[in-house]
């Protein structure tokens, strides 16, 4: 009989470690530690998930991509892959795969991006482990899930959530390789950084100077074998980063659908020009010869600078931030002519995308702020208060799409960006000066010092990016800022930490990082006065206590003790801590919650980006383009109804029902069921139908796509017979590329009113509605908000 013997350094089953058990390397503490920071992160990142409302521009995309492979590869817009986002598709990929398994609900485009923050949160975890420690390593995990932009990022449809995982995996590659000196991890973050491309185009190769830095400086190979490998990763970066331009550019345009953001249907023009270079126009950079469509933003230049047209009826003026291009004004309420605002004509706010602007109704203040506030919250007919707020308090306050306290060089530390991301900058800062200065001396290969260089290039190279490009209400943006402050939170704590054990004069590092932390922390809640108004005095108290029970147990004083010397660091976490935490636990809040902009808490209610006074009243419902309704609730401080294009429930109106009924029914051979002026009127068809739809003008209104003799072929061969006036036509009143009257979406317009008829609203059933009051999104010139929409029928010419 044979015997078994088992062999002893192989655990059995039963001897395996439970998975909420920590390794035998770590303290007991870490890994259950870990999971309740994981869960939370999970009931955070997806509370209310069942809720969601569609983002309604990305959203058109993904459900199209939902459609057809072909749509799928493109990120066409419409499912009849007519024109192509404004982005590189890439981040949409997830959510277009989870619809498609799931069925198309909000909640579905919503589920991979709290999957991709729990992933960020864990490896995250990961790196700063193998650099600091575990206990740094917690305390990274709980600053990062605490973070109210981190929260926000998660829990929203756009790109930054999968870019943010992906150089965190670039990150977490390149220490393995700087560890080692192997080529393949470092390859492998190449490659993490060319898939983060494909979500967020350039703003992805922001990282690699700090990935470059560790592996050149900290690799235990030599100098010549270190470029080498480097100079390999970056040739694979590049390859899979152009490698969807480089697709799209190869075929050609009459099999794929047209490049939106250009004149050029070329990707790299979208990429380099639309995407990149109009982010620094108000560094007086031009993306015009790109072949894209030229925008001129708030950035880091000098606010206040005048953008004027005439002041005449049909003009407008838009006075603000930004480099100084013409541009045609938005059309208020009831106004006529392109651009004029009721009352003034004038546009003000404090950045080409200002904030502020308010015009007279019957007396009535109204507010249009950028895309927090005119765009993304419905505007309300003639006579009634917008839904962004009162006007006269969004301009005090500003914040608007590249407004108020958003723009500039010092927009990082206004209160609507750093009241999401920086309370920890003081600590950080700190950190990345010590932990470079006392490391000195030490080996080349240093862990500790290569860490702070890493975090610390990371932190500084995107904080100048934002500084001087456009960030525009996106506090989303800043997901990438709030990894590096995190990773410095806890590897600065934990490096002040054994400072402060030591002894000596370093030791009083530690206190005093506390007290700046603490401080700042306290002002930045205080811009804030009747939002949770007891949390600036809570963080001041906490912050003292902690600097008081540090100092009597300084490890220089007699008798100081280890308990009260670890009652002093709970403290200290807590002071720098609580302020962060209180805003990102409002998504648990219903009267505030978190934006379609990623913001949480009051800046989350304010789509206009003011913080002025955010208690929220009863608020009235607008209609987005989705079909749905704004958030309600609004105050003086802003309102949570829409963000960047708005986010409604894809359903569609009676009278929509209608109009698509009847030209589904008279579709015939058509190809297309009606073409549209505007992306946002074919938004709710959709979004709730996925028909083919034909959008004008791309999401600037002003791509030339379909030119008019493009246009007049669709409709002398029977593939359209429908088309659909009226409503908003993208933003293009917002971008400075010239008069809109030149557009090619408004010479097809005029072609279409001399040369097509008209079908009466009664032979549908429908009623001739407001299209502002329907899309939420104002356009320039006669068919701008307050025009009707009106069904027209086009007959083919032999």
């Amino acid at each position: 009989m044979a015997t078994t013997v088992l062999d002893p350094t192989v655990p059995t089953a039963a001897a395996r470690r439970a998975p909420w058990r920590s390794p035998v390397d770590q303290p007991a503490y870490a890994r259950p530690a870990l999971l309740v920071i994981t869960v939370l992160a999970a009931v955070l990142y997806a509370w209310g998930i069942d809720h969601s409302q569609y983002h309604t521009f990305y959203a058109n995309a993904a459900r199209s991509m939902t459609e057809s492979w072909k749509a799928f590869f493109y990120g066409s817009f419409d499912p009849a892959n007519s024109i192509t986002l404004d982005k590189l598709p890439g981040f949409l990929w997830p959510q277009a795969i989870s619809a498609r398994i799931f069925g198309f609900h909000p909640w579905a485009l919503t589920l991979p991006q709290v999957i991709e923050g729990v992933a960020s949160l864990l490896v995250l975890y990961r790196v700063v482990r193998r650099w600091a420690g575990v206990n740094a390593a917690l305390i990274a995990g709980a600053a990062f899930l605490l973070t109210p932009v981190a929260v926000g990022l998660f829990r929203t449809a756009v790109e930054d959530p999968l870019f943010t995982l992906c150089v965190l995996l670039a990150a977490e590659a390149t220490q393995r390789a700087a560890e080692s000196g192997r080529l393949r991890p470092l390859v492998m973050a190449g490659v993490w950084v060319g898939i983060g491309f494909q979500s967020k185009m350039l703003e992805a190769w922001a990282v690699l100077p700090a990935l470059a830095l560790v592996y050149l400086i900290s690799a235990p190979i030599t100098l010549r074998k270190r470029l080498a490998h480097i100079g390999l990763s970056a040739v694979v970066m590049a390859a899979v980063s152009a490698s969807w331009m480089l697709a799209v550019t190869l075929t050609p345009a009459k099999d794929r659908p047209y490049v939106d953001g250009t004149t050029n249907n070329s990707a790299f023009s979208m990429v380099v020009g639309y995407n990149f270079l109009n982010r620094f126009s108000s560094l007086g950079i031009s993306a015009a010869a790109t072949g894209s469509i030229s925008a001129t933003q708030g950035g880091g230049g000098h606010g206040g600078g005048q953008h004027s047209a005439s002041d005449a009826p049909g003009a407008g003026q838009n006075a603000g931030g930004g480099s100084g291009a013409t541009a045609p004004g938005l059309a208020g309420p009831g106004a006529s002519g392109t651009g004029q605002h009721t009352d003034t004509g004038k546009h003000a706010g404090a950045g080409h995308y200002g904030s502020g602007a308010h015009h007279r109704q019957g007396g009535t203040d109204g507010a249009q702020s950028g895309y927090g506030g005119a765009y993304g919250s419905a505007q309300q007919a003639a006579g009634q208060q917008s839904a962004a707020g009162h006007g006269s308090q969004q301009a005090r306050a500003g914040g608007g799409w590249g407004g108020g306290d958003q723009n500039g060089w010092s927009k990082m530390f206004g209160s609507s960006l750093a009241s999401q991301t920086g309370w920890l900058y003081p600590l950080a800062a700190i950190a990345i000066v010590c932990g470079l200065l006392w490391r000195r001396g030490k080996p080349r290969t240093d862990r500790i010092r290569i860490g702070f260089v890493l975090w610390g290039t990371w932190l500084t190279t995107y904080f100048l990016v934002f500084s001087a490009g456009s960030v525009g209400g996106h506090t989303y943006y800043m997901g990438v800022i709030a990894v590096p402050l995190a990773a410095l939170a806890g590897g600065g704590i934990t490096l002040l930490w054994r400072a402060y054990r030591a002894g000596g004069r370093r030791a009083w590092v530690l206190p005093g990082a506390v007290a700046a932390t603490a401080a700042w922390g306290a002002y930045i809640a205080s811009q804030f006065p009747t939002f949770l108004p007891w949390l600036a005095p809570a963080v001041g108290v906490l912050g003292v206590a902690a600097v008081v029970v540090l100092a009597l147990a300084h490890p220089g004083r007699a008798r100081s003790g280890g308990r009260l010397a670890l009652a002093g660091l709970a403290a200290s976490l807590a002071a720098v801590l609580i302020a962060p935490s209180a805003w990102a636990m409002q998504v648990f809040n219903p009267s505030y919650g978190s934006s379609g902009m990623g913001a949480v808490g009051p800046s989350g209610t304010n789509r206009g980006g003011g913080h002025g006074q955010p208690k929220l009243t009863a608020g009235r419902t607008g209609q987005l383009p989705g079909g749905g309704a704004a958030g309600g609730a609004h105050g003086k401080g802003g309102t949570r109804g829409g963000g960047m294009g708005g986010f409604g429930d894809g359903q569609l109106t009676s009278d929509q029902q209608k109009l698509l009924a009847y030209t589904t029914a008279h579709q015939g051979s058509a190809q297309y069921v009606f073409a549209t002026t505007s992306w946002n009127n074919a938004s709710p068809y959709i979004l709730a139908k996925g028909v083919d739809v034909l959008p004008l003008g791309g999401f600037t209104g002003q791509v030339p796509f379909p030119t008019t003799t493009q246009f007049q072929q669709l409709v002398n061969s029977g593939k359209l017979r429908y088309v659909l006036l009226g409503g908003g036509r993208g933003i293009g009143a917002m971008f400075g590329n010239g008069d809109a009257a030149a557009t090619s979406t408004t010479r097809i317009t005029n072609w279409v009113k001399s040369a097509c008829t008209s079908v009466p609203a009664s032979a549908y059933g429908g009623t001739q509605s407001s299209a502002s009051a329907t899309t939420g999104f104002p356009g320039p010139g006669a068919e701008g908000a307050g025009a009707a929409q009106t069904l027209y029928q086009c007959t083919p010419r032999r």
